[in-house]
């Protein structure tokens, strides 16, 4: 990936998670930002959000679609670009596959000496 369009991907990434947190309130819900791909073209971006509380997850992604034009809007202001990229909001559940895999690592039983020896 171009160095230009890293740039681009962070500076979109940094600037909306700040909207997101300041112009959206979710009930019993944490909602970040995880990473976003801006196509070459800057005419779509692909936003991965979290959502902490597993049972608010739908309406959380709900009210990001909801809101979207808004947030759009928004992100026009503060970054100055050739286009403002279509935001398509994806789940991200790579926070919580991690946490699952880390469980499952601790219940494994360490090897004995004498299985090591």
């Amino acid at each position: 990936m171009k160095h230009r369009l890293l740039r681009v991907n962070e500076l979109v990434k940094r600037e909306l998670s700040g909207l997101i947190a300041r112009e959206l309130t979710f009930d019993r819900a944490l909602v970040t930002v995880n990473d976003v791909s801006v196509t070459p073209d800057l005419k779509n971006a692909h936003v991965y959000v979290s959502v902490l509380g597993s049972a608010v997850r739908g309406s959380a992604m709900a009210k990001l679609e909801e809101n979207r034009a808004t947030l759009q809007a928004l992100l026009a202001k503060q970054v100055v670009l050739k286009y403002t990229p279509h935001l398509t909001f994806h789940l991200d559940d790579s926070i919580e596959r991690g946490a699952r895999v880390i469980e499952i690592l601790q219940t494994i039983d360490p090897p004995t000496a004498e299985e090591e020896g």
